[in-house]
């Protein structure tokens, strides 16, 4: 009797001592998520090939408003602003995330997805406690839950028939050994085919050995996200929790390899295995759970969406309590206006404003006076403004619109294509986009940099003339003055950067100016380099004799 007591007293004592560790471990890191609320991820190691598996593999992209390509995101450096903006606490929110900053929705889906947003600025202890429940998703490993939804299906194989017929043998001889023990000898052949087909179904169960892992994990997750009341009141129904659970037992029995942590479990696990194979029972189980799968499909992504919208709903929440920021108001008109608009990976940054009523906008200046980053910025926060309902600035006005860019061109070695004939090829891209009915941004840096003067200007000059139609809006920034003078006429908004030479030391303020350039400076700034005075004098000269 005593020996019974002091066994119950030991296990009482195990579990107080567990509930008290697993407490102190969960106030330690929502002390933690607190602590960090509202600031970047420091040290944070982002694998694009892992993060952007959603966004490249996602079946609905094609009804999308409009998609961020991979020249845009090359052009604004979407990668670097989505180190910036990431506060994610789970694998599936960064990965949502991620698709959500590369996909514009209709604007319907964005007021939504802002009404969420509110949810959690509104109120942060709630935004700490699911995090706290997200953050049991944050392993590597959880990227490969994706795969579950978007990767390739594993088609049966046609022996699957001969698995089942070769269980039900097993079993049959089995009861027959017990009559009469002479049946039990087939059996040893029998369980060696079942080794070769246990083992060469391995390679199928360590692919989805993570995702099969990670979706039961995920799905414990949700349901906890569910009971809190007001991500129940604006979700209303989660059908996915019922039809995902009817195939937890499987998950669950795929993944006890996964789950093996100590020499009992592996005992375990050596009994399990033979029994397994002398049955088929993996092979069976995993190609119903395949099918199980499939048809369950849309509540597995349901739930996927479910996790990554709240999670990056609660990232955009924190990211908003810690920088200045505005909501865009989206009109029906041909207007575009931004002020003390910021870029948000500059320290410092300069602000500036813009206004435009049925016009586009032609920026002049000489080269380190911040042309090309002001047109990533107009670009950046359009993005921003339409897939998280936010900008560094003090107003933007401006019509929902897709966005085209031309920034960074290379020539490519490997199919042979120049760097002029990339730019065509580029630009021809936008001129398509242009005849659409929707409103479009175009963003371009130095058309046709790949060709002489003349024909640059010239080319450049109805190019330019023909983006700026109906109820599109062109931002480009050039070197040539010229063009200037001929597109003024053509409902083109002129602004200029321009530098400083006081004592010698050239300075610019990087302020948006109105009106062209007046004035050149290329040639001073040589001089301020002690470039060789034969230089200098030469160049100066031929500058007078092309002017006149």
């Amino acid at each position: 009797m005593n020996w019974a007591l002091g066994i119950l007293l030991i296990l009482i004592f195990i579990l107080l001592s567990t509930n008290y560790s697993k407490k102190k471990k969960i106030g330690k890191l929502q002390k933690k998520l607190l602590h960090n609320w509202g600031k970047p991820k420091k040290e944070e190691h982002f694998n694009f090939d892992s993060i952007n598996k959603y966004f490249e593999n996602n079946r609905h992209k094609s009804s999308a408003f409009h998609i961020i390509s991979d020249r845009i995101k090359t052009d604004l450096d979407i990668d670097e602003l989505f180190k910036f903006i990431d506060r994610t606490s789970s694998k599936i929110g960064q990965q949502y995330l991620y698709f959500k900053l590369r996909t514009i929705g209709r604007l319907t889906e964005l007021e939504q997805f802002d009404s969420l947003i509110k949810i959690f600025e509104e109120d942060k202890n709630l935004g700490i406690a699911c995090q706290t429940r997200l953050s049991k998703l944050d392993s590597k490993e959880v990227y490969g839950l994706g795969e579950l939804i978007n990767g390739e299906e594993i088609k049966k194989p046609k022996t699957l028939w001969l698995s089942y017929a070769l269980a039900l043998s097993v079993f049959l001889m089995i009861l027959a050994g017990f009559v009469n023990p002479i049946y039990f000898l087939p059996i040893i052949p029998i369980y060696a085919v079942n080794l070769v087909f246990h083992y060469r179904n391995k390679n199928n169960i360590i692919y989805y050995l993570n995702g099969v892992k990670q979706l039961s994990a995920s799905l414990s997750v949700a349901k906890h996200l569910s009971e809190f009341k007001q991500i129940r009141s604006f979700y209303k129904t989660f059908p996915f929790i019922s039809k995902i659970g009817k195939i937890q037992f499987k998950m669950q029995f795929l993944s006890i390899e996964k789950n093996l942590d100590n020499e009992f479990a592996f005992l375990a696990w050596f009994l399990i295995e033979h029994i397994k194979i002398l049955f088929n029972i993996e092979v069976i189980l995993f190609f119903s759970f395949i099918d199980s799968v499939i048809k369950e499909k849309d509540g597995i992504e349901s739930m996927y969406a479910f996790i990554g919208e709240v999670d990056s709903a609660i990232s955009t929440a924190s990211l908003k309590s810690n920088i200045p920021f505005c909501t865009p108001h989206f009109v029906s008109t041909n207007k575009m206006e931004i002020t003390v608009v910021t870029h948000p990976l500059i320290a410092d940054c300069v602000a500036n404003s813009f206004d435009l009523q049925d016009s586009s906008l032609l920026l002049t200046g000489s080269n380190m006076s911040g042309k090309t980053t002001f047109i990533r910025t107009v670009a950046i926060n359009s993005i921003l403004a339409q897939t998280l309902n936010l900008c560094f600035a003090k107003t933007y006005t401006a019509p929902f619109l897709k966005l085209f860019s031309s920034i960074r061109i290379s020539d490519n070695l490997f199919d042979d294509t120049s760097y002029y004939l990339q730019e065509v090829l580029t630009i021809k891209e936008l001129l398509e986009a242009s005849l659409s009915e929707t409103p479009c941004l175009f963003v371009l840096d130095e058309v046709f940099k790949g060709t002489n003067t003349i024909e640059r200007i010239s080319g450049g000059k109805a190019i330019l003339s023909y983006l700026n139609k109906g109820n599109n809006y062109v931002i480009v920034s050039t070197h040539d003055i010229e063009l200037a003078e001929l597109l003024e006429e053509d409902n083109y908004e002129l602004y200029h950067f321009a530098e400083q030479i006081e004592n010698d030391i050239l300075t610019f303020d990087h302020k948006l100016q109105k009106g062209k350039l007046k004035t050149r400076n290329a040639i001073r700034i040589l001089e301020l380099y002690d470039y060789p005075q034969e230089i200098i004098a030469s160049a100066k000269s031929t500058e007078k004799s092309i002017s006149e």
